[in-house]
């Protein structure tokens, strides 16, 4: 299994893009740095767009891309939870801002939603995919992804503390999670549904006692203005935890 991350910021700028990870260049992870990171060669090798929730650093190149695939007249095949298909089509893919991808053209609508429910497997060319509920401020999913040899990712989304429910069912051996700010910012992050290193430790520390292991993490959706800061605390934890952490950045390659 093949990981890119497209985008591993949650400010963009010439030099950040928002989340969006590619794998094995068919499944892509959150669509916030789309189609400004792949050719149209590479959007037309897409399989699936899995989306974890409506926060628009996460959904905000669905417009995009599906106005690409109309030209082409192919299909984007969308797969969320029902909330997140809610808002997108009642907010913005309704013909309002673009044209009216989930009618047009009529004889093969440009984007195709399928709603995945909690907990549910899917099959998508070969790979199980199981959405698993996160703590954030909205509804919002992480997906657990096994490649067809066996290889399995985790992929959490935007989450805060409180995931003793979510480790319960994943067994990756590659976790990407979310952090998004320093310790200074902890009570940010419990309000709002955000990780710090402090929380991550934490959550790292919960899930050691639950699975009886780390698998390698990689971490992304940092605040690049605090990405300095942001090193020097996940260093210290993971010295403490005696694994690797990485800070994800755009165009990294992960391989499982």
């Amino acid at each position: 299994m093949k990981i890119d991350v497209l985008g591993a910021h949650n400010f963009e700028s010439r030099d950040t893009r928002l989340v969006s990870l590619l794998v094995d260049e068919s499944l892509v992870l959150d669509a916030g740095a789309l189609t400004s990171s792949l050719s149209f060669v590479a959007q037309r090798k897409l399989r699936a767009v899995l989306l974890t929730h409506q926060h628009y650093d996460h959904i905000r190149d669905v417009l995009t891309l599906a106005m690409n695939y109309y030209v082409s007249g192919d299909t984007v095949n969308i797969y969320t939870t029902l909330p997140v298909c809610d808002t997108l089509t009642s907010h913005m893919i309704n013909g309002r801002i673009y044209p009216d991808f989930l009618e047009r053209p009529p004889e093969k609508p440009t984007v195709k939603f399928t709603v995945i429910e909690p907990y549910q497997t899917i099959q998508i060319d070969g790979y199980s995919i199981m959405a698993v509920p996160v703590a954030h401020s909205v509804p919002t999913v992480g997906y657990q992804i096994t490649s067809p040899d066996g290889k399995v990712l985790f992929y959490t989304g935007d989450t805060g503390p409180g995931l003793a429910d979510c480790w319960e069912k994943i067994s990756p051996e590659l976790l990407i999670i979310e952090l998004t700010a320093t310790n200074w910012y902890e009570e940010f992050g419990r309000m709002s549904g955000h990780l710090t290193p402090g929380l991550l430790k934490q959550e790292l520390g919960n899930f050691k006692k639950l699975k009886g292991y780390l698998p390698m993490v990689v971490t992304v959706h940092m605040s690049p203005e605090l990405e300095n800061d942001i090193a020097a605390e996940i260093e210290a934890v993971a010295n403490d935890l005696d694994i690797p952490i990485i800070l994800g950045y755009e165009g990294m390659q992960l391989y499982l």
